[in-house]
């Protein structure tokens, strides 16, 4: 495969999950949502607004006015007495105080309205964001296992900020443009019908036309930008945490040249959406001057028919330079609108997802003790899959014994255990845990009573005390270090300059894999949960690792009931009991020496090959 073809490949998850539907009005009517969820914050964020508008609406009428009185006074007009030339410096006087006034007036909505929408966005980013992670946490293993970390991160930081964008953009901008103009063509009309009525008409012109430009020129583009982007982020996140493997094959300069066609996708699918924006700038600017030339030109007819006078003039002239930076700015802002709804489409569709898995409403906490395990006429298909992998299974599994799942790739080991962690519900039948049925009860409690050692533990990049005390994380420092004894973890812990305040870096990368292991262990025994699932905890350790982990896995084993996913049979020997399964068929069942001496048995015919292979 060519290197092209490798860097924009990707998984039907991802390419699922780039499939966005998300309307216009539906990411308008989220944001509109979160506004609701903070009334005071919006309330105080619109007074300002308001009460700056009012200003702005008002300055063109008293600089009409002003103009009026000192035209008349300059004009040499013959005034009958004293009184009314003292009435008319008055008159201007005051005109000046109000224009005074309504500068300050308007310096202070806008400052309330920027201090009201700071608090309003902060605290909708703050609930959005919680939000998101809660969700993105319950979704499903599956759709973690094909979804690049880096461009779900890449997707919720980019919508937070879009609505940032957004808020301002609506709020401080569009709202007072909108009050502007409807002000300003009311009072026009008042003054001259004519005009008035042909500032509104030009008004909802530009305004058909910023609109259409944006969503029909400029927003197809925007959204393609954006989802390269996403391609971007994850490629650079892929490359970054699987950096060992890029270095043991020194493979710098090949990923380097696989990022960069990425990255070439995304500044071909960039460009043409800034010139594009560029454009519709461009011929916004153009309508938005011909109509200020138009209302120009017809204030000017008027005064010369005798129609207008100095201080109409002066008004229109005001409001007209008032209403072109107005519709300027309406027509970047409805394009920045678009672009933010083009930015937020993706964490749209993460709020729109529902988990796979979701408790049932009247679901009840987990009270296990015994750990007492019944599979009832289990029935269970992946989705997508044309045949189940089980049919009817029955399988109980006592309380305190020791049973392992052995058999071929693909016959249903580890999906035996992910449907009790419910990580998956069946089609058909119930699992039942000392008499709970678990569609019944909360997954966090279902969870938490079910202690798993993996085969490749995955630690945060936390200290060595956080990831040992993850099961329980009001545990003491003292139950921690008795744990990490138990696991033979204590050793090499206490060898560490900072021992248990260790940082384990990313994923546990600092540790050796046996060190990885024996945490997860030292984390299993401090949950203490009465059923226990290895996932065969030492396939890929060296002998005097292996020895270790095992020996700690006999202690934690005792008095719960432990199910080992078992590849190499020699582990599993001394286990009371062991299920071989098929092709999602339970085969054989019984302790070693009964399946050994089976003649033509899976087990028997499996230890043997492994018996050659050592």
């Amino acid at each position: 495969m060519s290197d092209k073809k490798t860097s924009l490949s990707m998984n039907s998850q991802e390419q699922e999950n780039r499939k966005i539907d998300v309307s216009f009005t539906e990411v308008l009517s989220f944001v509109a949502r979160r506004w609701m969820q903070h009334p005071r914050l919006l309330a105080w964020t619109l007074a300002g607004v308001v009460l700056a508008t009012l200003a702005d609406v008002l300055t063109p009428i008293l600089a009409g006015r002003l103009v009026s009185d000192i035209s008349k006074h300059a004009g040499g007009a013959n005034f009958p007495d004293v009184n009314t030339l003292l009435a008319l410096r008055n008159d201007a006087f005051f005109m000046v105080g109000g224009l005074i006034t309504l500068g300050l007036i308007g310096l202070f909505g806008r400052r309330s309205s920027f201090l009201g929408i700071s608090y309003l966005t902060l605290a909708i980013m703050h609930r959005i964001a919680n939000q998101a992670f809660a969700r993105i946490q319950r979704f499903s293993t599956d759709w973690h296992a094909n979804t690049f970390a880096g461009s779900t991160v890449r997707r919720l930081t980019r919508g937070m900020w879009a609505l940032d964008t957004l808020d301002d953009t609506l709020l401080l901008l569009i709202a007072p443009e909108i009050l502007v103009l409807g002000g300003t063509t009311i009072v026009l009309m008042f003054r001259s019908p004519l005009m008035g009525s042909v500032l509104a008409v030009s008004v909802c012109l530009f305004a058909w036309m910023s609109i259409t430009l944006t969503l029909k020129y400029v927003a197809p583009s925007a959204r393609a930008s954006n989802e390269w982007d996403t391609k971007m982020g994850a490629a650079m996140a892929d490359s970054v945490t699987c950096n060992p493997v890029v270095k043991a094959f020194g493979a710098e300069v090949r990923e380097e040249k696989r990022l960069d066609l990425v990255i070439q996708g995304w500044r071909e699918r960039t460009l043409l959406t800034w010139v594009r924006g560029t454009n519709s700038a461009n011929l916004q600017a153009l309508a938005s001057l011909i109509m200020r030339m138009l209302m120009i030109a017809l204030s000017v007819f008027l005064w010369w028919q005798g129609k207008a006078g100095p201080g109409d003039v002066a008004y229109i002239l005001t409001m007209m330079f008032l209403v072109q930076g107005y519709l300027r700015d309406l027509g970047q802002q409805v394009s920045q609108v678009q672009r933010s709804v083009n930015e937020m489409e993706e964490l749209i569709a993460v709020f729109r997802r529902e988990p796979a898995i979701q408790d049932s409403p009247n679901a009840q906490e987990a009270h296990f003790t015994n750990g007492d395990i019944h599979f009832k006429h289990i029935k269970f298909q992946y989705p997508g899959q044309e045949k189940a992998l089980y049919q009817d299974l029955n399988l109980h599994i006592a309380s305190g014994s020791r049973v392992a799942l052995v058999g071929p790739s693909g016959s249903g080991k580890t999906t035996l255990t992910k449907l009790l962690q419910r990580l998956y519900d069946v089609n058909e039948g119930h699992i039942v845990i000392d008499g709970q049925d678990i569609s019944q009860i909360t997954q966090s409690s279902l969870r938490a009573h079910i202690a798993i050692v993996p085969q490749e533990p995955i630690l945060f990049h936390r200290s060595l005390a956080e990831n040992i005390a993850y099961a329980r994380p009001e545990a003491s420092l003292s139950e921690i270090e008795e744990a990490a004894r138990l696991a033979n973890a204590s050793a090499f812990i206490e060898r560490l300059p900072q021992g248990y305040n260790t940082m384990v870096g990313e994923r546990g990368v600092k540790l050796s894999g046996g060190e990885r292991q024996r945490v997860a262990i030292a984390r299993a025994f401090l949950a203490d949960a009465p059923i226990l699932i290895f996932d065969e905890a030492t396939s890929s350790l060296d002998s005097e690792s292996e020895s270790l982990v095992q020996d700690a896995m006999k202690r934690l084993m005792q008095n719960r009931t432990v199910i080992v996913i078992a590849h190499r049979l020699s582990t599993v020997m001394e286990l009371d009991r062991i299920l071989v399964f098929s092709y999602g068929e339970l085969k054989e069942d019984g302790t070693h020496s009964d399946l050994i001496s089976k003649e033509n048995g899976i087990y028997r015919r499996l230890f043997e090959l492994q018996s050659l292979e050592g």
